[in-house]
């Protein structure tokens, strides 16, 4: 029998999805809250799915609620400025967005900044990177109905970059050149106390994502395959998560990565299904500890400059450029094109988020509509990288 249904993704707090007089959604409606701490909590993704028999058939992504035209506000804003903005689109990994924007200026602008903020650069993006995962990964608890320490690690992360930056979830730390703070040696001991308790927690719950129960809900469910993977421009986790040899930190390296190559292999999956994308989280943010680490004890007790003085006003010499990262969610990337002015000419942005919503498209065909849940929360996306 076919049918269609509406997908809501999110929550029913007020103003973020339409609800009737008595909270109740309108017919051939379905929400699907993935938790509190699951950055769908924002709502505003929609899926038309027209199913058979308790099978989606056919699949389409609605995108473009949030209009947060990002990439024209760059154009109007100085390049200082637009570090500000870029850490809004992904809120999980604001200093992933700032990062990728100053590295493609300081490209443009043949600048080499300090070796200390290489280094720090490179903390920051794997504390970040820990910091995006762990938002994914506690729907792990919430299936298994197992209270886990994710929350509380969470803030205590945040707390982190608050002593930094004096903000707990938009550092604004990256300059042009380098960056605005520096990390004392009280803060790098600090930072390695919660890495012991990320360890903790990884270790436990990798036992939850191999238990009976979890691993009956999520193997199998919605494989991603490789054609697909090519065909949308899947990348990260969920990339390797299918086999995938795709991460810009190891064949296009940056920051201090080339040489830290022996810390950033994780335990890549090839099964391609909902269970092995959330094991690939865990294995990398037990990764991302390492390489913390092993920048932390770099940085310890080895003082120096962070930024490179540059004048008041920054303005990139003309013509065009593009650099890439490997952000938390896959391949971020920044198009600039200047024409010597101090506000860019365009700005454009590639983001994970995008390319993975968009794979859901054929991604769920042939998913269970009881899936759909296990199906989405293992394909990372924040609603505000793909709205850009």
């Amino acid at each position: 029998m076919h049918s269609s249904l509406r997908v809501l993704v999110g929550s029913l707090a007020p103003g973020v999805l339409p609800t009737t007089r008595s909270d109740r959604l309108p017919d051939g409606t379905v929400l699907l809250d993935l938790g509190e701490d699951h950055p769908s909590r924002a709502g505003l993704l929609e899926l038309r799915l027209w199913t058979q028999d308790g099978t989606v058939s056919t699949a389409e992504v609605v995108v473009g609620a949030m209009h947060r035209g990002a990439e024209k506000l760059f154009e109007v804003r100085e390049y200082r400025q637009i570090l500000m903005l870029a850490d809004r689109h992904d809120w999980q990994a604001p200093f992933a967005g700032e990062l990728c924007v100053a590295l493609a200026c300081e490209k443009m602008l043949g600048l080499e900044v300090p070796p200390r903020a290489v280094w720090l650069r490179t903390l920051l993006a794997e504390h970040g990177r820990i910091l995006s995962h762990l938002g994914f990964l506690g729907y792990v608890g919430r299936t298994t109905r197992t209270p886990t320490g994710l929350p509380r690690l969470r803030e205590r992360l945040r707390g982190q970059n608050r002593a930094l930056t004096g903000n707990r979830v938009h550092p604004m730390a990256n300059r042009l050149g380098g960056l605005a703070v520096d990390a004392d040696d009280g803060w790098l001991a600090e930072e390695l106390a919660v890495l012991d308790e990320v360890d903790r927690e990884m270790r436990q719950l990798r036992l939850m994502v191999d238990s009976e129960e979890f691993t009956a809900r999520s193997r199998g469910v919605a494989r991603l395959q490789r054609d697909v993977i090519m065909a949308y421009g899947v990348s990260g986790p969920a990339a390797r998560a299918s086999g995938l040899e795709l991460d810009l930190r190891r064949s296009e390296p940056y920051l201090a990565y080339p040489e830290l190559a022996e810390l950033i292999t994780t335990a890549r999956q090839d099964a391609g299904d909902a269970w092995a994308r959330f094991v690939q989280l865990v294995e990398e943010v037990a990764a991302s500890s390492r390489l913390v680490r092993a920048a932390a004890e770099r940085l310890a007790g080895r003082p120096g400059p962070v930024d490179v003085k540059l004048p008041k006003i920054i303005k990139l010499p003309e013509g065009a450029g593009y650099l890439s990262t490997e952000a938390p969610l896959g391949t971020a990337g920044c198009y600039l094109v200047s024409r010597g002015e101090k506000t860019p000419w365009r700005l454009k942005l590639r983001t994970a988020s995008f390319n993975n919503v968009a794979a859901l498209e054929a991604l769920l065909i042939g998913c269970r509509v009881t899936d759909l849940e296990m199906a989405l929360a293992s394909m990372g996306y924040v609603v505000g990288d793909i709205d850009k």
